[in-house]
């Protein structure tokens, strides 16, 4: 059976990035690794063993189309408003609460947008999103 180990997107500012995540979701860096042209960031915190890599291309001087393919990566938390009140005080600019309904499936939620504008929702913890 497959084990999911991470994502990757390319980031264009690897300090903003950086700054962005830990604030946002406290990952920290679990490894890094230079090469010439590229460096590889695996983010983790104590939570999962699920990595978010980043990769900083050296000398990108545009910003990435994330073109219509990408949805977003999703996390979980305990407490939903104290997270949007946190991020919101941060200066993170989640986007508003919301709650979708469809027989036994429910979902309360916000998106938040990282530094390259990658979507990432935050959800609730419980039912399928624990």
């Amino acid at each position: 059976m497959a084990k999911m180990i991470h994502s990757m997107i390319r980031v264009a500012d690897e300090d903003r990035s950086l700054d962005f995540y830990r604030r946002a979701f406290g990952l920290e860096i679990a490894q890094r690794v230079d090469f010439d042209s590229f460096s590889l960031i695996y983010l983790s915190n104590g939570e999962t063993g699920f990595e978010l890599e980043l990769t900083v291309n050296h000398g990108q001087a545009t910003a990435y189309d994330l073109g219509d393919g990408y949805g977003h990566l999703a996390v979980s938390v305990p407490d939903l408003d104290v997270e949007h009140a946190r991020m919101a005080q941060d200066g993170l600019a989640p986007d508003e609460l919301t709650a979708l309904t469809h027989g036994d499936f429910s979902a309360r939620y916000f998106f938040i947008s990282d530094p390259d504008g990658y979507r990432i929702e935050v959800l609730e913890r419980g039912g399928r999103f624990l």
